[in-house]
């Protein structure tokens, strides 16, 4: 369970998030929507700071090392599971176990054929991918994702969130998309001006609230 009680939190003294009381049960699955500067991304670390070490976090901005390859980006998901030996082996030469299932991994986000490639020579939207992948390889308890598919194809991204949705238990991600945060999501988390808004099922959400929550 991820559990925030009066939770503020402040940047250079201007506070982002007020007074957040928020609970995430075990199982749950989760989209964050509101406009730009709402405080999604906020909200998201401080949600990872409370189980670094049960959650996968995936950043907007990917986070990946571009000079590094696409097997190296994702294995690095669980360097701290491993020795300093099968690590040091794998960054002269992926070793045939970890690159059978990371191979599995990269071709449930249809990147298989990229395993070797740089990240640098990615598109964006491949690029999220493999921060996808990174993330599902850590094999977590929670996956936390900052607009996980702002870069992908809008044909892709129902499909890589179906990825996602499977990879772990419980699963909270921000999205620009209401369509697809709607369609599937159980439970719908609206923040606007640092305070959640509404919080329901998805089922619930209608076209008045949603206008109302961008037209502030």
């Amino acid at each position: 369970m991820i559990e925030l009680e009066n939770a503020t939190v402040s940047y250079a003294d201007k506070p982002v998030l007020h007074n957040i009381n928020l609970r995430i049960a075990e199982g749950e699955k989760v989209a964050l929507i509101g406009p730009s500067g709402a405080g999604k991304t906020t909200l998201l670390r401080k949600m990872h700071d409370l189980e670094p070490r049960r959650s996968a976090f995936i950043h907007q901005d990917h986070a990946l090392v571009p000079q590094l390859s696409v097997f190296h980006n994702v294995y690095a998901a669980r360097l701290d599971e491993h020795s300093t030996l099968r690590n040091f082996l794998n960054l002269i030469k992926p070793q045939k176990r970890d690159l059978n299932s990371i191979i599995e991994i990269l071709r449930t986000v249809g990147l298989e054929d990229r395993i070797g490639d740089k990240v640098a020579n990615l598109s964006g939207g491949q690029q999220q991918r493999v921060a996808v992948a990174r993330a599902v390889h850590r094999c977590p308890e929670i996956i936390l994702g900052d607009e996980p598919v702002s870069s992908i194809d809008p044909k892709q991204s129902e499909f890589v969130l179906n990825v996602l949705l499977t990879a772990a238990r419980t699963i909270v991600v921000s999205l620009h998309s209401v369509h697809l945060a709607l369609q599937l999501f159980d439970r719908i988390i609206a923040l606007n001006e640092g305070q959640i808004k509404f919080d329901l099922v998805s089922s619930d959400v209608g076209n008045e609230q949603l206008q109302r929550l961008f037209s502030f």
